[in-house]
């Protein structure tokens, strides 16, 4: 599948699911909590030296779902980031990039 596919076969999951359904559905607060028990699992297993690929993609998902329930998509909010960084000035800094006006 191609990434767009991919996307549309996880928001369908969710509609199969009552995701997004406002009664028994799920929130964007509750799905941030998911989203920073996904974060851990990577960390986890950063931290163990294991394969990350599938704590990755479930914060994809996670992110998908997120971005549906708030009436966005992933697509749009990865562009309005990229619009933002793309003529952002800095430096690495042990191995972390810090903007220019926080130096």
């Amino acid at each position: 599948m191609n990434l767009e596919e991919l996307v549309e076969a996880i928001e369908k999951w969710g509609e199969n699911r009552n995701f997004y359904d406002p009664i028994h559905g799920t929130t964007a607060e509750k799905q941030y909590l998911k989203l920073a028990e996904e974060a851990g699992e990577i960390a986890g297993n950063l931290a163990r030296g294991k394969d990350v690929r599938d704590d990755i993609g479930d914060v994809g998902v996670v992110l998908i779902g997120l971005a549906k329930l708030k009436g966005t998509s992933l697509k749009e909010c990865l562009q309005v980031a990229y619009n933002d960084i793309k003529d952002r000035k800095g430096t690495m800094i042990n191995g972390i990039f810090v903007k220019q006006q926080d130096l």
